[in-house]
């Protein structure tokens, strides 16, 4: 592996994550005199808050994909491979990956979330995730297919299961997607599908706990409520499911629905790579850090973004929200943390997170924005807001032009024509049949 990384006499940080942690610290680092090998299985950096605009044929995959090399075209100081990690090897300094082993001086891992199902099998076997572009592009293809297959189905039954969708999680992620399948029920389905009855379409969202949208404030999940219902999305809380065998989703009461699609939004868990130190890890699977992302129990290991777990910022005594903000400002810490790091001062920089503020989209001119306790707005604004927001966090200025002109058409024709199902082929090509 070093034969195809060179040695430079610089430190050598080996950089886990190509994610919104990853990126950021990458970038922060490119004026030190070190050496970084960026890792990621993926040769492009994904913009995960707009996963579930690609679900719902919102938006195109590449339009909230960027690549890493070109991310980098400029960074000398940087090398990249596209590899699975399989372990880190603390006592020999090592990663192990896909391609070899590669020695490294300094470890950081920003290997984000993935989903947590807490435990249901069935719930992993046979629901949708969202946290990859792929795990989207299959959800979309299943949404899809399951209106065609309803419209020339004549079983009752099967086609009210069908056409039911439901939304396990109500938080963010789960408002959004319910939000988004509204308007496809209400705005697609007339259009596209005279054969079928918009309201035969149902969009369910189950939340565990009393409310939505548990983070903000009461008056915002009221006003989530107000807007799904606007949007025909059916709304259950205080209900925890318990089993779904791909057609019948159960609950802990003993209630049963019908459905055959299930989305998972309800819970993440730290991302762990293999070879660390058992006891080291807290609440959701997260790496226990200090106040400048150092992992416990090491002295050259640190972790930043969703897979670490600070408790030492007294505004967050139970660990940061996993969100992109947070991740980001953990990166430029510890950017600057590295440099006396390196030099082998004592001085440290600990990290206290500044709030942006809470946001969520629910559907067209519909959402709810915090800043503070006192600065707090709903709908249009809110919605112009989140817009503007996430428009300005996408890599790429061709990416955010592409998604701002695919938005503004949206807006004024309620249409797009990105209702593709596209599925992957294992076939290969008969090279004496390739015209060269």
């Amino acid at each position: 592996m070093d034969s195809i990384i060179p040695k430079t006499g610089q430190k050598r940080i080996v950089l886990i994550g190509a994610g919104f942690a990853g990126l950021q610290l990458a970038k922060k680092l490119k004026k030190r005199n070190v050496q970084i090998v960026l890792l990621d299985k993926h040769n492009y950096h994904q913009f995960q808050p707009l996963f579930y605009q690609v679900a719902t044929s919102g938006i195109e995959p590449s339009a909230i994909s960027f690549p890493i090399r070109k991310i980098f075209q400029k960074q000398d100081n940087l090398y990249f491979r596209v590899t699975e990690v399989l372990s880190i090897k603390p006592e020999e300094k090592k990663v192990e990956i896909a391609l070899g082993l590669i020695d490294y001086d300094y470890l950081v891992i920003a290997t984000g979330a993935k989903n947590n199902f807490f435990g249901l099998k069935n719930m992993e076997l046979f629901s949708f995730p969202m946290k990859t572009t792929s795990e989207s592009l299959i959800l979309r293809n299943r949404l899809l297919q399951n209106i065609e297959d309803a419209v020339g189905n004549n079983n009752e039954d099967v086609r009210k299961a069908l056409l039911h969708t439901v939304v396990i999680g109500g938080g963010p992620t789960g408002v959004e997607i319910s939000g988004a399948l509204g308007e496809m029920k209400n705005l697609v389905i007339p259009r596209d599908f005279r054969e079928l009855n918009k309201d035969e379409v149902k969009v369910t969202i189950i939340e565990a706990g009393p409310r939505l949208l548990a983070n903000m404030s009461f008056k915002a999940s009221l006003k989530t409520e107000v807007y799904l219902n606007e949007l025909g999305v059916d709304i259950i809380k205080n209900a925890r499911v318990v089993d779904y065998d791909g057609e019948t989703l159960r609950f802990a009461s003993g209630v049963e629905l019908k459905t055959r699609t299930v989305i998972w939004a309800a819970g993440v868990a730290g991302n762990m790579v293999a070879g660390l130190k058992e006891g080291i890890t807290g609440r959701g699977n997260r790496l226990n850090v200090n106040g400048y992302n150092k992992v416990e129990g090491y002295d050259d290991i640190f972790a930043i973004g969703d897979i670490a777990l600070m408790t030492t910022d007294p505004k967050f005594p139970g660990g940061h929200p996993q969100v992109a903000p947070v991740a980001i400002q953990q990166a430029k810490n510890l950017a600057l943390n590295f440099k006396e790091i390196i030099d082998g001062t004592t001085v440290r920089q600990d990290f206290f997170y500044h709030p942006m503020g809470t946001m969520a989209t629910v559907g067209r001119n519909l959402a709810v924005v915090e800043f503070n306790r006192y600065f707090k707005y709903y709908g249009f604004f809110a919605w112009a807001t989140w817009l503007f927001v996430h428009l300005m966090s996408i890599v790429g200025n061709k990416n955010r032009l592409f998604i701002f002109l695919n938005w503004m058409w949206n807006y004024f024709t309620y249409d797009q024509s990105l209702r593709l199902i596209i599925r992957t082929c294992n076939c290969k090509p008969d090279v004496k049949k390739v015209n060269y």
